[in-house]
């Protein structure tokens, strides 16, 4: 008997697990074989404050000082060609992104061709060490006397008597509060419970990773976007990682990026740059999943007290994780939350009870 079962063994997931273990005993179940599998094990990595919508930008500055361990410097640069003016100023306003000259820009990343006549750059984006977050999470919930059970698929769940039962990998799991952290499947998890979905969509990204272009030094570039986030490229060990930044609705599974996709996003990738693509080291898609209002669903469930969300991290769970986790622990415990009341309320479930 736990006081909570967490499942999902994700950032969200994790991150929720070890802050409820300060207060009382947590049990982790994760369907897959390791942590952070599916959206967490395919995330950019990237730490931008400035990145999402407002309750998500909330998230990113309560979070910022928790992440500083985690991250190195990385910087941020948008680009823009003829035409794209009005694109271009919406998204360096909305990033708060400083306009550079073209030249500066090429200093920066010097494979930018000469369509480009419009950059801007700010050096305050981060790479996020995402696994050593994710296992220093996991520590925690171990070291406050909690379990992480991988390979412990999901099949049953029932309440009774104020109680969970959770049947996974065979075994039943009991504990007073569910916290639903299932990424894609989170609408699943519900159903199973006899909750209410709220309507997530997973959505796949695809990724491509290319050799470092014309043998450069990429180590130091930026991450560096198209206007309305058409694609993006960000440096990887030595190679860059390019995506099609593509949206495709789908259903909860272990995804595959599409050739085509992918194809297109590295043909806008290279309409940008001097190097052309001639192959790929590796390919890849994950899915982003995102509540009806692209907003996070963070805790109780208003027609069962006892069942938590932590569902709809878009492409924003590494970001978010350290406040919303936080957060999640004082809803759960009955303490006043760090963050202000208008964007716990534009987080809440409640949203979706009318």
């Amino acid at each position: 008997m736990s006081d909570f079962i967490v499942i999902g063994g994700g950032i969200a997931g994790i991150s929720a697990a070890a802050r409820l273990s300060a207060h009382g005993t947590v049990t982790v179940l994760e369907g897959e074989e390791a942590l952070g599998y599916h959206a967490s094990g395919r995330s950019a990595a990237l730490f931008e404050k400035n990145y999402g919508l407002p309750s998500v930008i909330a998230l990113n500055h309560a979070s910022d000082a928790y992440h500083q361990p985690y991250l190195s410097p990385r910087g941020f640069m948008l680009v823009a060609r003829a035409g794209e003016d009005a694109g271009f100023d919406a998204d360096a306003a909305k990033l708060k992104c400083p306009e550079i000259s073209v030249d500066d820009a090429r200093a920066i990343v010097p494979i930018l061709n000469d369509q480009i006549t419009r950059a801007a750059y700010h050096d305050e984006a981060y790479d996020i060490d995402t696994d050593r977050m994710i296992q220093d999470f996991a520590k925690q919930v171990r070291s406050n006397g909690g379990q992480v059970l991988t390979k412990a698929p999901v099949s049953q769940i029932s309440f009774a008597d104020g109680r969970w039962t959770v049947t996974a990998g065979g075994q039943d799991h009991r504990a007073a509060t569910l916290v639903n952290a299932a990424g894609a499947w989170a609408d699943q998890i519900a159903q199973m419970a006899g909750i209410a979905p709220i309507g997530l969509t997973p959505f796949r990204r695809s990724m491509a990773r290319i050799p470092a272009p014309d043998g450069h030094d990429v180590s130091n570039w930026p991450i560096f976007f198209g206007v309305n986030e058409t694609w993006y490229a960000k440096p990887d060990a030595g190679s860059l990682l390019v995506s099609p930044a593509e949206e495709y609705a789908t259903t909860p599974h272990d995804a595959w990026p599409d050739d085509m996709v992918l194809a297109e996003g590295l043909d806008r990738y290279s309409q940008h740059v001097t190097t052309e693509v001639t192959r790929l080291e590796a390919s890849w898609a994950g899915l982003r999943s995102f509540a009806p209002d692209r907003t996070l669903v963070l805790g109780r469930d208003p027609a069962n007290p006892a069942f938590v969300w932590c569902a709809g991290q878009g492409g924003y769970g590494f970001q978010t994780a350290p406040a919303a986790s936080q957060l999640l622990a004082d809803l759960v415990a009955g303490q006043a939350p760090q963050i202000d009341a208008e964007t716990v309320a534009s987080l809440s479930p409640a949203r979706f009870h009318h």
